[in-house]
């Protein structure tokens, strides 16, 4: 019995330094925002690593495509809203879900990622490795990337 209490147990912290990356293409064709969002998030804080350090960046890069062909459930198509302000008296702005997925819909995938990262430094450092495009086409082709599932 007093081996037992003498033994300790090892945690172990990821340095920065030992942190190994890869990157993962992520099709959005056809899948659910949110659940696209959360399982890049995931992806990108490291969680899906045994070292995961929560204070270091231990997470790897995402490239997602066909970002205008992703979807919402229910009604929030038409529902949904981006808000923003000016800083002035009555400078609101309203965009609906359906005209900023037309005009930006890079926008709509890193909004709902970066919503789901921490909201310090290293979110916004985090955040950096996540590369959002409308279609199928992107130019990091040289790259080697693992395909992501997202489960639907």
């Amino acid at each position: 019995m007093a081996e037992l209490l003498t033994k300790s147990m090892k945690t172990t912290v990821a340095k920065p330094a030992e942190v190994s990356r890869r990157w993962y293409l992520v099709d959005a064709d056809g899948v659910v925002l949110g659940r696209l969002a959360a399982q890049v998030a995931h992806v990108l804080r490291g969680k899906h690593k045994p070292i995961y350090t929560p204070h270091v960046d231990c997470g790897d890069g995402v490239i997602v495509i066909n970002a205008a062909r992703v979807r919402l459930t229910g009604k929030k198509p038409s529902q949904k809203l981006y808000f923003r302000h000016s800083g002035y008296v009555g400078g609101a702005k309203l965009v609906p879900f359906k005209r900023m997925l037309e005009r930006r819909p890079e926008f709509v995938i890193r909004r709902a990622v970066r919503g789901m990262l921490p909201k310090t430094a290293l979110g916004r450092q985090m955040v950096k490795k996540l590369r959002v495009y409308a279609g199928p086409d992107h130019p990091h082709q040289g790259l080697a990337t693992e395909p992501l599932k997202i489960d639907s």
